[in-house]
């Protein structure tokens, strides 16, 4: 195990912030917290030359460097290299099933809601705003196409497509919301890393996706996790400063440290989407920048 040298300072590199978070990659923002769980003391550091690098986030200590493209991500090396907070917890029985419920289901509804069941904004602002148009653009159409071919989603499928991922994300959230129910961590009342990753996963959708995400409205019905969530923002981001509930979505560029749990203007259908002349899910989203 790498040992932590005081007098050399420790680095996370990550995505840039935006939407008053830390950093807007729920990759890099999982890592955060998962070292503010463990206590290791690091700086953060903004990677803004190849946003698109599936090497961030990373952790520098020293000559020590761990990419999150390595096997098993990030957190599996900060476990094994740093601090393990799973090691109590994650022979409990239901490890396996929260484990499940975010790294797959709710993963792949967020992963979908940023590339293609909203209007690129979020997505553009996290991954691509400090390229140059053209450059960010293709990144971002090529993401969308991946994420589309990774559920199989065609021009015949995309309602029912779009009501799985949905129908997966709430029974994903009812069973989180059941486990973690008054606790202030989802398992054995310790922090672990699926803390790390639902964290980071419930700010994006709150503050990162615009209010009429569908994922969003799901989520928000959650009086506990709503709870859960504050808490442990104040915590870790806000640094003992009052966080406050506002009733609308933050713009990218605000740094005002703020959990939005307005209601939502639903958006439950492809159907209503159609008869209020939106953009039909097969063609894509619109994406306006």
């Amino acid at each position: 195990m790498a040992e932590l040298n005081e007098n050399v300072g420790n680095t996370l590199v990550v995505r840039k912030s935006c939407y008053g978070l830390p950093t807007g990659c729920p990759h890099c923002l999982s890592a955060y917290f998962y070292l503010k769980f463990a206590q290791v003391p690091f700086d953060l550091a903004f990677h803004l030359n190849y946003p698109d690098s599936d090497q961030i986030p990373y952790f520098e200590a020293g000559n020590y460097v761990a990419y999150n493209n390595e096997k098993d991500g990030l957190i599996e090396r900060l476990k094994k290299d740093f601090a393990d907070l799973d090691t109590e917890v994650s022979s409990v029985p239901e490890w396996s099933s929260t484990k499940a419920a975010l790294t797959a289901w709710l993963a792949d509804a967020l992963s979908y809601e940023l590339f293609v069941g909203c209007d690129g904004i979020s997505a553009y602002n996290i991954y691509y705003s400090d390229l140059p148009r053209p450059m960010g653009k293709i990144l971002y159409l090529n993401q969308v196409n991946s994420v589309k071919q990774k559920h199989g989603i065609a021009i015949d499928n995309a309602e029912f497509k779009e009501e799985e991922i949905y129908s997966r994300a709430n029974s994903a959230y009812e069973y989180l919301s059941t486990q973690l129910g008054g606790q202030n961590y989802l398992l054995e009342n310790r922090p672990s890393s699926l803390d790390a990753t639902f964290l980071a996963h419930a700010l994006i959708v709150l503050q990162a996706l615009p209010e009429t995400s569908i994922l969003r409205s799901k989520l928000l019905q959650h009086d506990n996790i709503l709870r859960y969530v504050q808490k442990h923002k104040g915590d870790l981001i806000d640094a003992g400063t009052a966080s406050t509930f506002v009733p609308h979505h933050m713009n990218a560029s605000s740094s005002a440290g703020v959990l939005q749990v307005g209601v939502p203007s639903p958006r439950a259908s492809r159907k209503e989407r159609e008869q209020r002349k939106e953009k039909p899910l097969d063609k894509g989203p619109s994406v306006l920048w």
